[in-house]
């Protein structure tokens, strides 16, 4: 028989999720113990109690050590989410009794992190010079599960690749418009109106599979009746493609414009003269669905669509 969330919020204590997500880090109850502070015997009977307040067992017990059941797994992920929670509390709690500082932890996919994420993180930390922001730069898959655990408290993204959408709040904020790329010594830098096929003996860096500015590359090769190419160096890493297209002077990559606008006027790339005719899914805010915002997270919110949109009145 499942546990009701009132018995739960009455029998689970913090320090006892704090030991479980230590024996998934350890694998071992004896090392967990040792990192708690705790005795092996009030290890165990800690386990014994929190396994008793589910009703099933959490860990399956093997020559290798404590490995975490379906269940088990389950659990771990809320006990992070409430370490998590219980950090970020703390942190705002500081900075609403300064008045000052606080955590901020924001996501962006590439395109989104020169076009709008940087300026707007600038304007705010004039506002509060005292504000940690921590950002990371991902897939939308890997952004919106960071968001879904708590890891971020937003993320710029693209929401359709969500196995689960309605458990997002979603502000729309801007395209990603395209370009195609080259290093400023490509042949064809100062060729007017290319086509696709002007660029089939180039090398390319292309995406990976799983993100959809690859699939959107193919559909290009597809309409214009070319093959995709057929050895291209795959990344998602801005900094390999910066570096790649320095290095050989054949490559070209198709990159939103806005993070090309950025390498094209450090005089890093140049832009090549063909039309991209498939267009982008628009990107936007998200946010985990029945979560209070952090005073920072809605202070970026406003800048963020007060540029773009104008208000995100929705938050508040």
């Amino acid at each position: 028989m499942l546990p009701s969330p009132d018995s739960l919020s009455t029998r689970l204590k913090l320090k006892q999720l704090r030991l479980l997500v230590a024996i998934d880090d350890f694998g071992s109850l004896h090392r967990a113990a040792d990192e708690l502070a705790l005795t092996q015997p009030g290890a165990t009977k800690a386990l014994r109690e929190i396994e008793s307040t589910f009703g099933n067992e959490l860990f399956v017990r093997t020559s290798q050590g404590m490995v975490p059941n379906e269940l088990g797994r389950c659990v771990i992920r809320y006990a992070k989410l409430i370490q998590t929670d219980v950090t970020h509390l703390v942190e705002e709690m500081e900075g609403v009794l300064t008045g000052i500082g606080g955590r901020l932890a924001v996501g962006a996919i590439m395109g989104a992190v020169s076009g709008v994420l940087v300026d707007a993180v600038t304007r705010l930390r004039r506002k509060q010079p005292s504000l940690r922001t921590e950002i990371t730069e991902d897939t939308s898959v890997r952004l919106l599960a960071l968001v879904e655990s708590g890891r971020l408290e937003l993320a710029l993204c693209r929401l359709s690749v969500a196995r689960q959408p309605e458990n997002f709040v979603y502000i729309p904020l801007r395209d990603e418009p395209l370009t195609i790329i080259a290093g400023p010594t490509h042949p064809l830098a100062s060729t007017p109106s290319l086509a696709l096929a002007d660029l089939a003996d180039c090398g390319w860096i292309v995406y990976p599979r799983v993100m959809p500015l690859r699939s959107l590359l193919e559909r290009e090769f597809k309409e214009a009746g070319l093959p995709f190419p057929a050895h291209p160096i795959e990344t998602a890493s801005m900094t390999a493609t910066m570096l790649l297209l320095q290095t050989d002077p054949n490559l070209v990559t198709l990159m939103p414009r806005d993070m090309s606008d950025f390498l094209i006027e450090h005089g890093l790339a140049i832009r090549l003269d063909i039309d991209v005719r498939s267009r982008t899914e628009p990107y936007g805010i998200v946010t985990r669905r029945g979560t209070s915002l952090s005073a920072a997270a809605r202070l970026l919110i406003d800048e963020l669509t007060n540029s773009a949109k104008g208000g995100a009145d929705g938050y508040r």
